[in-house]
């Protein structure tokens, strides 16, 4: 498949925000450039906001947690500059107050963007810049089927300058479709001043101010995704598939050719035998709710999850081993839930097992009323996860959520050694 139509599919994917509602809390913020130059102020504002989401998306796909930090600590400082702008575009007044303590200390942004002083030409598009940065930086994309794409190929390839081309053309598919939307909303004003007099900027300044600040409230307290759910103008999701079905019919083939990256085994060394489950007090899905023997699983690769079913962590990592359970069945894998409970419901044994049928575990479950397990295991968290080979040493653990990949190819390495 030519390269061009990835991009061109791509670059349609980002011009479809604008009809999503993740687009909708950075609006504000955008079209309060409307009364501006476009080239001057504007198009800088669209390139950094351009910029700035390659730079979060690389971070988000990345594994460095100090770029994660460092993205998530901008996000609160975005916030923090875009509401003073919502702020100084209630009125002048409020505009001047605000503006003196930042002026003292040499930054006179705030007063500059929403007054639209003249006197610095040369530091408008930078300032317009500044304003993008801050939009970026609490501009994210819904994650549709293109998105999701992209997305894949950053995780899945080994050339970093395709991923960064491709979210690159992504934001600009977007930035296109905003300044086709403030050059409509310009052409709009132009027409509107003429007829209005000055009452047209007396409430549409106020308004977006409002706006503006609405929107930082939504971002702030998280309010944003599950209010515009549902509030798109089209399908884009839809629409972004057909887009795909058109341009790039076989996507798994797709990111194939673009070199997957080469990982290196994970580490599994030998952390010590496997203790047996004798002290479980019962038995779930087990024929006749008998106790599992070492016999029942010598030679193979065991995956043991430490858990208890009225804990967040443990039913937000339960999907993940319920997965393990089916893509590993028929092959030679045990896997083997510990219930240890935490709260005094947890203990009773009628509750776990409605537990257990309500959650769809299929694999079998050890309750270990007694602690003797997790004791046994000298384990301290839930949920935990400890793999072992088919000589009966663990050979690798976690403790928390995270790491399913990892645990999923910890798994498939160790099936390819071989049986005692």
């Amino acid at each position: 498949m030519p390269l061009a139509l990835l991009y061109l599919a791509v670059f349609a994917g980002g011009v479809l925000t604008i009809l999503s509602p993740c687009i909708l809390p950075v609006l504000p913020f955008v079209f309060a450039r409307t009364d501006r130059s476009f080239l001057r102020e504007s198009l800088p504002l669209l390139a950094g906001m351009a910029l700035t989401f390659v730079a979060v998306a690389l971070a988000g796909t990345g594994t460095a947690a100090w770029l994660v930090t460092i993205a998530d600590s901008g996000r609160w400082i975005a916030l923090v500059v875009l509401a003073l702008a919502g702020l100084a575009l209630l009125s002048p007044r409020i505009s001047a107050w605000l503006s003196r303590p930042v002026v003292r200390a040499g930054a006179r942004l705030v007063q500059q963007v929403e007054r639209g002083d003249r006197t610095s030409q040369w530091s408008a598009p930078s300032r317009s810049l500044a304003l993008g940065v801050a939009t970026g930086l609490l501009w994210a994309p819904c994650a549709g089927p293109i998105l999701g794409l992209v997305i894949g190929v950053a995780i899945a390839s080994a050339a970093p300058a395709v991923t960064v081309s491709l979210l690159a053309v992504f934001a600009a598919g977007a930035a296109a479709s905003l300044a086709f939307a403030i050059l409509g909303g310009s052409r709009l004003m132009s027409t509107l001043r003429p007829t209005g007099g000055g009452s047209v900027d007396r409430w549409l300044r106020p308004a977006l101010g409002v706006a503006t600040l609405a929107s930082v409230l939504l971002l702030a307290f998280g309010w944003d995704a599950p209010l515009l759910a549902n509030s798109a103008v089209v399908a884009t999701a839809g629409a972004e598939e057909s887009v795909l079905r058109t341009l790039v019919p076989d996507r798994r083939s797709m990111i194939a050719s673009l070199g997957a990256r080469h990982e290196a085994p994970i580490a599994t060394p030998d952390e010590g035998p496997l203790p047996t489950f004798a002290g479980a007090s019962g038995w779930l899905n087990t024929p006749r709710g008998e106790a599992l023997v070492p016999a029942d699983y010598r030679g193979k690769v065991v995956v043991v999850n430490v858990w208890t079913f009225a804990c967040y962590n443990c039913l937000n990592a339960l999907p993940h081993i319920k997965d393990l359970a089916r893509k590993y069945a028929g092959r030679d894998v045990v896997v083997i839930g510990v219930h240890t409970p935490e709260l005094a419901r947890e203990r009773v044994p009628r509750n776990v097992e409605d537990a257990v049928r309500r959650l769809g575990v299929t694999y079998p479950i050890a309750i270990d009323a007694d602690y003797r397990i997790w004791r046994a295991f000298d384990n301290q968290y839930w949920p935990s996860v400890y793999i072992a080979d088919r000589n009966g040493r663990i050979r690798f653990h976690h403790f928390g959520e995270g790491r399913y990949e990892d645990e999923d190819r910890v798994v498939s390495q160790l099936l390819t050694e071989p049986a005692p």
